[in-house]
């Protein structure tokens, strides 16, 4: 008996399974039924940690908050976010156990270091936070999406090949998403309105949504243009960016329209070798004209009555409507309250993630909407870099925005020192993919969720990595003699 048990231990052990969980199923206990995907995702992690990173990539598309759910509050997607709490442990305690598990030269990048810093000064804002446990689990939430999207991530894309299959798996994930947003969608014969829910319960409303479609069309694109593969694997892409249009439009994301209008702009600067200097000009004299001209720009934007709707060309013409569209006043009513909220606590912020908890009292009555509330409880500061700013104060902007100033200056002056192939499209996939949200991030914020933080974490990575590969090459050409280049 005892080695038919051996030779048939999987067998037995699902029938245990199947007895066990019957017991816990008739006594109401259900969450048992779960331990076999528990159980494979731990193989997972110890066996094949990186490769687990793209089952992420997939699922995380098609994540569910459970706080959305109504299940106790608790604010964690299934099944991403466990998993990368799970990655995370086994990252630290491999990095104290075995020393640096990742490529010194990424630690040395400018941008590990920005990372680094974001994380330590978010630490020092926990101590003076007004909200010390929210802030711990902001903090730890962002510690697992680092841990596992930048620094494991630059384990799994040292094999380039894996900076594709990152793409198609969350590619695959996402239209999926969208598939089923559409087809909902379609039932209300596409309208404007049931836009902002359709997506439920993947995502929580169409901005979100929007902006993750919009984080991957530049890299879909890119891969089209890839060298390697067939016709049909192309003709597929093709399909997929399709999906992601339609998807994108029906979205009736304003936001992620204009984030992907910016990224083409940043695109043809690159295209036709416009200097670097040359594009920090021109963003500079643009801040200057409307410094200096900003009571006529406002009362020219005043004059915009377009109202959001469904007609697409009306849509559009919202965009600059500051005189009664309620999502943009909304935003300056966001954007006000952060600015109130730093010019009281300057240094420390009132802590990290904190903001939707704080910014109520510090809504001006002219500011008000239609659709703000009393108690604050709508959500967060619309933006990456005044959020930042209210809870983690001046430094925590700053180190927002130096992320974004090197991220761009390194990937721009990589892109023109590459030669034509696939190391170049896979670069300006990732960066045009970070820049759509680089823009979209001054008017909403969504690094606190799993659907953007995983590809904003992952894209930035590829661009680390690329710059640590050439610059060992121009380090290697360099050191070489003159004679033998």
């Amino acid at each position: 008996m005892v080695r038919a048990i051996r030779a048939n231990w999987i067998a037995v052990a699902c029938v245990l399974f199947v007895l066990v969980n019957s017991i816990f199923t008739a006594k109401g206990f259900l969450w048992f039924a779960v331990m076999p995907a528990v159980l494979l995702v731990l193989w997972g992690m110890l066996a094949a940690p990186e490769r687990l990173l793209l089952f992420i990539a997939f699922a995380t598309p098609l994540s569910i908050n459970l706080e959305e759910l109504d299940l106790g509050g608790i604010g964690i997607s299934l099944p991403t976010e466990p998993m990368m709490v799970g990655l995370m442990v086994l990252f630290l305690l491999k990095s104290a156990m075995q020393g640096n598990t990742v490529d010194e030269r990424v630690w040395r990048h400018p941008i590990t270091w920005i990372i680094v810093a974001q994380l330590v000064w978010m630490a020092v804002c926990i101590i003076p936070s007004s909200m010390p446990l929210v802030s711990v689990k902001f903090f730890t939430a962002r510690l697992w999406f680092v841990c596992t999207m930048y620094f494991l991530a630059t384990r799994l894309f040292a094999e380039q090949r894996n900076m594709q299959r990152f793409a198609h798996a969350f590619l695959g994930g996402l239209v999926i998403a969208i598939g089923y947003t559409l087809t909902v969608h379609a039932q209300y014969n596409f309208e404007h309105d049931p836009a902002h829910w359709v997506m439920w319960p993947f995502f929580k409303d169409h901005t979100g949504y929007g902006a993750v479609i919009a984080f991957l069309v530049p890299f879909c694109i890119a891969l089209i243009a890839m060298p390697g593969y067939s016709r049909t694997q192309r003709g597929l892409l093709v399909l997929v960016l399709v999906v992601l249009v339609l998807g994108l439009i029906f979205s009736y994301t304003r936001a992620a329209w204009l984030s992907l209008v910016g990224a083409l702009g940043l695109f043809l600067f690159l295209r036709f070798k416009v200097p670097t200097w040359a594009l920090g000009l021109l963003l500079a004299v643009a801040g200057i004209v409307y410094w200096a001209n900003a009571d006529q720009i406002t009362i020219a934007l005043e004059r915009n009555r377009e109202e959001s709707s469904d007609d697409l060309g009306e849509h559009v013409q919202s965009i600059s409507n500051i005189s009664s569209d309620a999502s943009n006043l909304e935003r300056i009513n966001r954007w006000n309250s952060a600015l109130r909220m730093w010019q009281e606590r300057p240094v420390f912020g009132w802590g990290p993630g904190t903001y939707m908890f704080q910014y109520a009292p510090f809504q001006a009555s002219e500011d008000r909407t239609i659709i703000s509330t009393n108690f604050g409880v709508q959500g967060n500061a619309h933006s990456e870099y005044l959020g930042p700013l209210s809870e983690q104060g001046v430094i925590g902007m700053l180190l927002m925005l130096a992320l974004v100033t090197v991220t761009i200056v390194r990937a721009m002056r990589l892109y023109r020192q590459l030669p034509a192939g696939p190391d170049r499209l896979l670069l300006s996939g990732a960066f045009l993919g970070l820049v759509t949200y680089y823009i979209h991030g001054a008017l909403n914020n969504f690094l606190d969720t799993d659907k953007v933080s995983v590809p904003f974490w992952a894209l930035t990575a590829m661009i680390v990595l690329f710059d640590v590969k050439y610059m060992k090459e121009r380090t290697a050409d360099e050191a070489l003699p003159e004679a033998a280049r």
